[in-house]
């Protein structure tokens, strides 16, 4: 079952910390976004294995927009 990991507000993908087929955990930092000046870790929801990562570094995101999807 693909589970997606989305941003929780707007902001900039300042560095993305996995790679496709990657073995996560719950509570795994994936990404870092940067909003409002901060950085906030976005972590996985469900353990499991990166099967595709939706942006790159330096995009901006907007809220809810998905980020990876496990499996």
């Amino acid at each position: 079952m693909a589970v997606e990991v989305v941003a929780h507000m707007p902001g900039t993908i300042a560095e993305i910390l996995v790679n496709v087929g990657d073995k996560v955990q719950v509570d795994d930092e994936l990404i870092i976004l940067e909003a409002m000046k901060m950085e906030n870790p976005i972590c996985a929801t469900a353990a499991g294995t990166v099967k595709e990562i939706k942006v790159n570094e330096k995009d901006k995101v907007d809220a809810n927009q998905v980020l990876v999807i496990l499996e």
